[in-house]
């Protein structure tokens, strides 16, 4: 984890009760006495994201309708963090203009660059209804619709066109791409992730599958999956790249680098991939700029 990470020490639920006391419900001791809450169930990991959210950045509410992705606090601070390395040192611009790609329901992308560098973010969406959401969330707490804006992408053909305005300049963009290429895919991932968690994994249908760890079919999955998308990203990028610093790309798949890479080299871009680390779980960052 990213040593500016404020989450990589043990959760405090002691405090995160105080500040949200719903989560008091899923909270109890684990096989080595520490509390801790089931990860396999969407509901804890939702009540621990909003305490996490609350408590450490200062929102006032924040909420995610039934199905959508929940996704990990920790994890996201931390492409946070790398992003703000890969900007100019010294330099830097006193404002800093970032976009989330599929910024989802949650919006915890913008979200969290707001609160720990006080960037400017937009975050895009095809998903109407989670376009509506992440409105919400912002206009929950005070203030960050001054920082935050979201914008709907009603060209699903396109990632940056129809979303960058003409003289508009991002510091970079950013995105969590959908990583499976099905349905099926995705569940079969689930599958792996509830072994990973062992006994405190319970045994459950494809339907609980999909309702206890949320996610809609966009922020799954696409044709392609992951690799497919990334490349198509990257192509795209070169319509955009005087209005862009640095584009960026979470990447789960460490066998899609190579595909990645031939793609920026065949484009001239300059490249570089940041891994990153959060307990047994593994994965990258890759960030070109023309």
């Amino acid at each position: 984890m990213h040593p500016n990470n404020i989450h990589a020490a043990p959760y405090n639920f002691t405090a995160l009760i105080k500040t949200h006391p719903p989560l008091q419900e899923y909270v109890y001791k684990g096989q080595a006495g520490l509390d801790t809450v089931n990860f396999s169930d969407n509901k804890a990991v939702l009540h621990l994201n909003k305490a996490l959210l609350l408590h450490h950045y200062n929102l006032t509410d924040w909420n995610i309708p039934p199905y959508y992705l929940c996704p990990p606090i920790p994890g996201r601070a931390d492409y946070i963090h790398h992003i703000n390395d890969l900007l100019p040192k010294g330099g830097k611009p006193s404002a800093i203009k970032g976009l989330d790609i599929g910024t989802g329901a949650n919006c915890v992308y913008p979200i969290l660059a707001t609160r720990i560098h006080n960037w400017q973010m937009v975050g895009v969406d095809i998903n109407p209804a989670a376009v509506a959401n992440a409105i919400k969330n912002v206009n929950a707490t005070e203030g960050l619709k001054d920082s935050i804006e979201i914008r709907y992408q009603g060209n699903h053909a396109q990632i940056f066109e129809e979303i960058i305005k003409k003289g508009e300049y991002f510091h970079f963009s950013m995105c969590n791409p959908p990583f499976h290429t099905s349905e099926e895919e995705a569940v079969k991932g689930t599958l792996r992730k509830l072994r990973n968690l062992g006994d405190e994994a319970p045994q459950q249908t494809k339907k609980e599958i999909v309702l206890n760890f949320g996610g809609q079919a966009n922020e799954l999955w696409c044709n392609g999956g992951e690799a497919l998308f990334i490349k198509r990203m990257i192509k795209q990028s070169v319509l955009v790249k005087s209005q862009v610093g640095w584009f960026t790309t979470l990447v789960s798949k460490k066998e899609h680098l190579p595909a990645i890479y031939k793609q920026l080299d065949k484009l001239k871009t300059t490249h570089t991939t940041i891994a990153m680390e959060q307990g047994n779980k593994q994965s990258r960052i890759v960030a070109w700029k023309f």
